[in-house]
């Protein structure tokens, strides 16, 4: 039996060109709301520093040496033993030089005008305060004389950058990691030379600390949405769960503060 000739390609036929894979441009868009929280704690902190420096032309105090409204809003622990609590929030409003609101202003304004716009304004404005309070707690607790600056906020701040960037490194990638080494060299650079006197780094301890627990349970958790090429970004943080980071500050916090003070104080 006989095998019928191999069919031969055609010279003459044009080739079929395999399918080439291209890239599509991704476009993401991110919360761009402006940081007006941000500016307004900026704004009023310098408009008390002003007070302060009015305060002290017109009255001072011969136990601490410092200025009227500085006297009725430090961190003063043995006032606070006495029942004046809004020490544990007022002294994030107050500086006790132009170098020291400089320095932590200029921080403020850096990274708040970043965390708010992931935040959202009322996350943003409970971290800020928690931070603040925490900070102030284990200053109440462990340091002595009279301490003010809004670093035991910033403190919080950088903490809740690291935290918010850890959870979601995914979608961040290597900025992420960046993002995240930066946050604990600052941390590390400044509690280092928090350990020179005169600078109150049981205040700093304490606002790291309360900005992390807030920002582990409140910080915003992006998931991508929307269809290809154009995403948006929805964050999947559900509102008990911001309410458990406030529950928690407030209680630990809370808890030692009423635990020095119904033991007499120090």
């Amino acid at each position: 039996m006989m095998q019928p000739p191999a069919s031969q390609p055609d010279p003459y036929a044009d080739p079929t060109p395999e399918p080439v894979a291209t890239r599509q441009p991704t476009y993401i868009r991110m919360p761009s709301q402006p940081p007006i929280a941000t500016y307004i704690l900026v704004g009023f902190t310098v408009f008390i520093y002003v007070l302060q420096m009015l305060g002290s032309a017109l009255l001072g105090d011969s136990n601490y040496g410092i200025d009227y409204v500085t006297l009725m809003g430090a961190r003063i622990s043995e006032a606070i033993d006495a029942g004046q609590i809004w020490r544990l929030i007022t002294p994030v409003f107050l500086h006790g030089s132009l170098g020291h609101i400089f320095c932590n202003m200029h921080a403020l304004y850096s990274i708040g005008s970043l965390l708010e716009r992931h935040f959202g304004r009322g996350r943003f404005l409970l971290l800020y305060f928690l931070a603040a309070f925490s900070g102030n707690v284990l200053s109440y607790l462990f340091t002595q004389g009279y301490s003010v600056g809004a670093s035991t906020a910033v403190f919080g701040l950088i903490a809740a950058e690291a935290i918010f960037f850890y959870q979601n490194r995914e979608l961040f990638g290597s900025h992420a990691r960046q993002a995240i080494g930066n946050a604990v060299f600052i941390i590390a650079i400044n509690l280092f030379l928090g350990l020179s006197p005169n600078i109150d780094n049981w205040g700093h301890i304490g606002g790291l600390l309360g900005g992390a627990m807030f920002a582990w349970f409140a910080g915003p958790q992006w998931v991508l949405a929307g269809i290809p090429p154009e995403f948006s970004l929805r964050d999947e943080r559900e509102s008990r769960e911001v309410v458990t980071g406030i529950l928690l500050v407030v209680l630990v916090f809370g808890g030692l503060t009423a635990w020095r003070f119904f033991s007499g104080g120090g």
